[in-house]
């Protein structure tokens, strides 16, 4: 279960993230997970619940979007919902999967 290495690393990143800024808990976490990334939203947020305890992140809810399946193209950087010929509409470059796992926002409380 890779998603508990995953709440590990996010973890220490908030951490590190909310130290910095002088913070005394964080609030809220949102996390967007491309479709093709491999990670099952529910056994991430379990894994999150477990791990929290004892962190800044004890009493922040995680919000988790989960993205549909999508290709993006390495050079003009555009999205394709449907990678069938794996060549970029626009530019005819090789298309990258969206498989990224992205901290998009955290809250914090800041004295």
């Amino acid at each position: 279960m890779h998603e508990w290495s995953i709440v590990d690393t996010l973890l220490a990143r908030v951490d590190a993230e909310a130290r910095a800024r002088g913070a005394s808990r964080v609030r809220r976490l949102r996390v967007r997970l491309g479709g093709l990334s491999g990670v099952e939203p529910a056994l991430l947020a379990s894994a999150y619940d477990v791990f929290r305890a004892g962190t800044l992140c004890a009493d922040a809810p995680l919000d988790l979007i989960a993205d549909s399946v999508r290709w993006r193209c390495a050079r003009c950087v555009a999205g394709v919902p449907d990678a069938a010929h794996r060549c970029c509409p626009t530019c005819g470059d090789r298309l990258s999967p969206a498989d990224e796992i992205v901290l998009e926002r955290i809250e914090m409380e800041v004295p």
